[in-house]
């Protein structure tokens, strides 16, 4: 232990491997106990440096946790950016090293304004406050990279039951409460009052008791029958998908497999299933429509759009629905250089990774309308936008169902693809709704309102998914207060923080 709270590399090391060990809390490993030591690890490796020494440690830690977190990067750059395994490695690294100042510098917050260790229980409490602040902070910051936060590791664990109550950063405030007051039970039991020992108690037992008590319940109810889908995954190669040549191929899969499928209420096909622009397409979709309204279907497709905004013609990411439904969708949040490239004038042309396909989208308007198909509104979300936590309950308050098309097809074999699943299952439980996955390659499945897949189809497979969803309504508490409740808890515990912070200096 002295390792980890003393300044020095034995520490600095023991930090890189603490981040490193959160990826085996989430998927595809899910072994959840990992990520509470590693918050704990986090927490105990601050303790006694100052705040120089902190902003080491924390780049330390944000490095384990993003170098082997977000590997499969590495896949995509190689694979499909063109990049040499030296170059490939290089980009990697290069990420991964400005990507951990995430952690850098809420570490040297945390020892420069906000560390009391006279006070464990109070320390306790600013520090669950922080960690929640860094992970917002991610998820926000020049459009955000919202991935390998900490409560997701709870999707089957004790805490699920939490989601739909404070969403998915409750669980993480509850994760880094537990990590503190763990390392701090015996300074708490030796300084305090029996009041802070009964609230650190109860503190530390209540929201796990109430994490496995409300596991299991219905937030939501039937807001109707029963919905048969169809959800098809073409497992279409990425080297053929924007090839001009494999244009008419494509199509004719979708279209065959759609023609061949089961009748349904919603026939389902994935991100950029037709990879062309809808303008160039419209007569093949009027086919499909009325293929689809003849077996009183309604078929939604992944497909790109080129629309007018601020008076210049621009692409977008969409969705679009025929058949017995209606309404188009123009995604909002965009992947950086997979579908928009930042510095573009500086980066285009260095590297094939920096000129991919398609990789000129505009972000699409607010407020836009949801999904209508077979009576019923559906939020869609395409591929990256299911990992906001925020975004995706502002649609799904909106909503009967919950629609996510995705092609990850990029990430390959790599952890990638199930990682981004779990966080679609989170959507699910925090919104208490089903949701429909549609992908290229996998995994295209079922996820009720309790966050488990009830079908899947597995990846690297053709195939046709069926199985049935249920409209729901009422909102869970999250969808209807969202974060909120949970800001202001934070905010609160700052000032306290800071207050008593500055009065122990002055005493």
């Amino acid at each position: 232990m002295h390792w980890i709270t003393r300044p020095g590399w034995p520490g600095n090391l023991l930090a890189v491997a603490a981040g490193a060990i959160t990826t085996l809390a989430l998927a595809p490993f899910d072994i959840w106990l990992l990520a509470l030591l590693a918050v704990g690890l986090f927490y105990a490796g601050l303790r006694e440096l100052n705040p120089r020494q902190a902003l080491g440690r924390g780049w330390c830690f944000g490095f384990g946790l993003f170098g082997a977190g977000t590997s499969w990067i590495y896949y995509s750059i190689h694979h499909f950016g063109g990049a040499s395994v030296l170059l490939a490695g290089f980009l990697m690294l290069i990420f991964t090293a400005a990507i951990a100042w995430f952690f850098a510098l809420p570490a040297w917050i945390w020892v420069r304004w906000l560390r009391r260790n006279e006070a464990p229980l109070a320390d306790a409490l600013a520090f669950a406050a922080l960690w929640v602040a860094q992970e917002a902070f991610r998820g926000w910051f020049l459009t955000g990279f919202p991935w390998l936060y900490s409560g997701y590791s709870q999707l089957d664990g004790p805490l699920s039951g939490l989601a739909p109550v404070g969403g998915m950063w409750l669980i993480s405030f509850t994760l880094a409460l537990t990590a503190a007051l763990i390392y701090n039970a015996l300074p708490l039991v030796k300084t305090a009052r029996k009041g802070f020992i009964a609230a650190g108690v109860l503190l530390l037992i209540g929201p796990w008791v109430a994490g496995m008590a409300l596991k299991g319940h219905a937030w939501t109810s039937p807001a109707g029958a029963p919905l048969s889908v169809a959800a098809i995954q073409g497992n279409v190669e990425q080297s053929m998908k924007w090839d001009p040549a494999q244009l008419n191929a494509q199509l004719a899969l979708y279209r065959d497999m759609s023609f061949s499928s089961r009748p349904v209420d919603l026939l389902i096909w994935p991100e950029t299933a037709v990879p062309v622009l809808k303008e160039s397409a419209e007569g093949y979709l009027k086919m499909m429509g009325d293929f689809a309204a003849e077996r009183k279907s309604a078929l939604i497709t992944g497909v790109p759009i080129r629309q007018e905004m601020h008076q210049q013609k621009r692409f977008f990411n969409g969705i679009t629905v025929v058949g017995e439904g209606d309404g188009t969708y123009l995604k909002q949040k965009l992947v950086p250089f997979g579908e928009y490239v930042p510095l573009q004038e500086v980066l285009r042309g260095l590297i094939a990774f920096f000129d991919l396909p398609m990789s000129d989208f505009a972000r699409g308007p607010a407020d836009q309308p949801m999904l209508q198909a077979k009576g019923y509104q559906i939020a869609p979300y395409i591929c990256y936008e299911v990992v906001y936590p925020e975004f995706a309950a502002s649609l799904a308050a909106r909503s009967d169902l919950l629609l996510t098309i995705s092609n990850d097809t990029w990430f390959g074999t790599s952890i990638g693809p199930l990682q981004h699943l779990q966080m679609a299952q989170m959507r699910a439980l925090e919104a208490g709704r089903w949701m429909i996955r549609a992908t290229n390659n996998g995994v295209t499945g079922l996820i009720n309102p309790f966050g488990q897949i009830t079908v899947q189809i597995p990846q690297f497979e053709r195939g046709i998914l069926y199985g049935e969803v249920v409209p729901m309504h009422n909102l869970t508490p999250y969808l209807q207060w969202r974060s909120w409740p949970l800001i202001v808890v934070c905010v609160l515990l700052f000032g306290w923080a800071l207050v008593a912070s500055r009065m122990a200096k002055t005493v």
